[in-house]
This record gives structure tokens, sequence and C-alpha cells, in this order.
């Protein structure tokens, strides 16, 4: 069985400092910096309801370690039950992210941080972050423009209107590309959290 993949340091993660007048930037990082945090907010997110501890200890436990529900042992359902109730979820609730009835054994997302709009940027293999692919299409439009106007052909014979129509292109379609990716980056949006979505 294996292991889910942890987020290299090159991972960004960013958050909408704006969303919450009482969860401040840090502390959402400070909350983010953990793997099975990530993955408590995520589905708490994601179910925007009341959930039992045992409930989102078997889910967190199946992501960890890439299995289905029915597959998650009791040796890994009790490690992260045991964590985030002795730790993860105390340390959510004192941030302001839950709100955590330990004596019930239920948590919620605490209604200044339930619209928390939480984006990972996670990065696969041989992958590139968004950043260096603008950074690669702006200099391969710049490289375009100026074998045009130097007349290298074939560019050369490209016409002022055809040059710019191809280099609006390649970013609008890149754009569009990107807007779509990054919707399925964002915490809660589908059933599992980006690092475990596609495995």
């Amino acid at each position: 069985m294996s292991k889910a993949r942890q987020p290299s340091s090159t991972d960004g993660i960013e958050a909408d400092e704006a969303t919450s007048d009482d969860v401040s930037t840090d502390e959402v990082f400070e909350v983010l910096s953990n793997q099975r945090r990530r993955f408590t907010l995520h589905y708490l997110k994601h179910r925007n309801e009341r959930v039992e501890l045992g409930e989102l200890s078997e889910r967190v436990a199946s992501w960890e370690n890439e299995t289905s529900l029915d597959e998650v042992d009791s040796a890994e359902r009790k490690r992260v039950y045991t964590s985030l109730q002795s730790h993860h979820l105390p340390k959510m609730a004192e941030r302001g992210i839950v709100e955590y009835d330990e004596r019930a054994g239920e948590i919620e997302l605490d209604e200044s941080a339930a619209n928390l709009d939480v984006y990972l940027e996670v990065v696969e293999g041989k992958d590139v972050p968004w950043s260096q692919y603008y950074l690669a299409l702006g200099a391969v439009d710049a490289g375009l423009v100026a074998a045009a106007a130097a007349g290298v052909p074939p560019f050369g014979a490209l016409s002022a209107v055809a040059l710019a129509a191809f280099v609006v292109t390649t970013l609008v379609v890149s754009a569009a590309v990107h807007v779509y990716h990054d919707s399925s980056q964002r915490l809660g949006e589908r059933e599992r959290p980006p690092e475990v979505r596609d495995r």
C-alpha cells in the first residue's frame, strides 16, 4: 500500500487575508503547514456541516494512506483519531478555524473561517509552477516578436495583426487552463483534497 506524497518545499500556499476578520494570515499558514490539518480543513469545507471525530479520522486516514474507507485498518484510524483529538483540533480551535466540542466528539468550521478561500499549488513530478510557465511563455512570445521585427524568416513574413493574434491567443488559452486548474486546487471544492485527488 503506497503512502501519500508529502508536499515539497516548492508547493505554494495562498490564503485570502480579507476573507475573515478573526483569522489572520499567519494563523492560516500555521494550520496549513501540516498535512493532517489541511485534510481536516478540506473535509470540513467540503461537508459544510458538523461532523463526528470518528468519521473525520477515518476519512483523513484514508487520504493519508491512499486507500478506500473500507481498507482503512484500526491502527491507521486510531493514530489519526488520537492526534486530531489531542493536538490538531485543539490547535485549530485555538486559532479560530474550527469549533471543537471535545465532549461530544464533534467538529465544524468556525463561522469566521467558513468562507476562508484556500488554494494549494501542488506541483507533481516534472510539472512546473504556473509562475515559471508564464515566464517561459513570455520569453517565447518576446522571442517571436523580436524575430519578426528583425525580419528573420519565416517570422518576418508575419503581419502585425497575425503576430498580435498569436500572442493574445497563447495568453488567453493559458489563462483559461490556469483558471480551470486552480478550481481543482482549492480546499473543499472536490471530494478529495488537491494532494490526493487524482490518486
